[in-house]
């Protein structure tokens, strides 16, 4: 009986360990539930307050700032380039005049002083519009004086002729008229195609820039639209056009003019005339009758201006005389001498003319209008021509410079 209750005990046993064995294998094999976060929340908290606070983030690491680029400061504007001295405006424009008179003299002198240079010399400038005799004057008397001074070079008979065209030019007063209270009046006048309304224009246009009060005055009333032109130049140049219709009297239009520059205390009024054939008795004669009618109230006319082109030659100074005799011209205005080779025509309008040459044109623009200066013409015609002439420092008078 004993033996059975052992055996017994025994089975109980084995199955008791085997048991307990299998149900510890089944927990190993199965992964452990995390535990359950305590309970945070307080009465009345909602779930997210009751989610964990998120770890704060780590500071950014300091960046230091890349230093500011060096701003250089901006340049100073460089000032306006200086407007050109007389000298080299005349220079730049009197291409044509100083490949034509100033090459031949050069040339004509490189062979040295001879008595075939002279007379190529007389010749040279006759081709120039000077005038046959004004140019025979001009040699003999630039023979003489080398002969005098002892001259033996080309190149000292080439500094003898500038200066006498130098002394030539400068014995007259080129200086334009003002009055020194109330209005300036210039009469203008001309043939047509010279240039004349165009004068007239860069006149208005160079002194308005000067801060002159500048009125026009358009008694050209003969032409078709010539009042019209005028008005597009006073537009340009800030200047008040005074006209009438077309066929109006030129003369009543000139006093208008005055009138309107008289209440407006103007400084210049600048009286555009028809552009008269001088071979036309009644046009003349109505010219004079303008400048008659004009002085009735104004008083003399400071200035009477006549154009005349430069490109004509000889032909100019016929225009000229007879203007002259219709009304007392006091200078000349002398169109185009940048567009001839003939720049002689200065010489032959005060040689033979007795007028000066006030102001010249000297291309197309509002500003190339300027005033004659006798140094800054006579060296624009020879500048530089002498440097590709070898001249003949043996040349004493005779034929062949020897």
């Amino acid at each position: 009986m004993e033996e059975l209750v052992l055996i017994i005990a025994v089975i109980v046993g084995v199955l008791v360990i085997g048991g307990g064995a299998l149900l510890l294998g089944r927990r190993r094999g199965r992964p452990e539930a995390p535990p359950e976060p305590p309970d945070r929340t307080e009465p009345g908290a909602t779930a997210v307050d009751a989610l964990p606070e998120a770890p704060e983030a780590p500071p950014e690491p300091e960046v230091e700032a890349p230093p500011e680029p060096e701003v250089e400061a901006p340049p100073e504007p460089s000032p306006p380039p200086a407007p050109p001295t007389p000298a080299e405006r005349f220079r730049d424009r009197l291409g044509r005049a100083r490949s034509g008179l100033g090459a031949s003299v050069a040339t004509i002198f490189g062979r040295g002083i001879t008595e075939e240079a002279w007379e190529a010399l007389e010749e040279s400038l006759i081709a120039a519009d000077v005038g046959v005799e004004a140019s025979t004057q001009l040699v003999e008397g630039l023979r003489e004086r080398a002969r005098a001074e002892g001259l033996t070079t080309g190149e000292e008979a080439l500094a003898l002729l500038k200066e006498v065209l130098r002394l030539e030019l400068s014995v007259v007063d080129r200086r334009l008229s003002w009055r020194e209270e109330g209005t300036t009046v210039w009469l203008v006048t001309g043939v047509n195609g010279t240039g004349k309304t165009t004068s007239i224009g860069k006149i208005a246009a160079k002194h308005t820039r000067e801060d002159r009060t500048v009125i026009l005055a358009a008694a050209d009333t003969f032409r078709a639209a010539a009042a019209d032109q005028l008005e597009r130049w006073g537009e340009d140049a800030g200047a008040r056009v005074v006209r009438a219709g077309e066929g109006a009297d030129p003369a009543a239009v000139a006093f208008d003019g005055y009138a309107s520059a008289r209440s407006a205390e103007a400084d210049l009024l600048v009286v555009d005339t028809a552009g008269r054939l001088q071979n036309k008795t009644a046009l003349m004669e109505e010219l004079s009758k303008v400048k008659r009618v004009l002085e009735r109230d104004a008083g003399p006319c400071d200035e009477v201006l006549l154009v005349l082109d430069a490109t004509t030659g000889q032909n100019g100074l016929a225009q000229a005389q007879a203007f002259m005799d219709a009304v007392d011209v006091s200078g000349v205005v002398l169109t185009k001498l940048d567009g001839t080779a003939r720049g002689g025509i200065v010489i032959a309008i005060q040689r033979q003319l007795g007028l000066p040459v006030k102001l010249v044109g000297l291309g197309e623009s509002i500003d190339d209008l300027a005033e004659f200066d006798p140094d800054a013409f006579v060296e624009a015609l020879f500048a530089d021509v002498a440097q590709d002439v070898d001249f003949d420092e043996g040349g004493d008078g005779s034929p062949d410079g020897s």
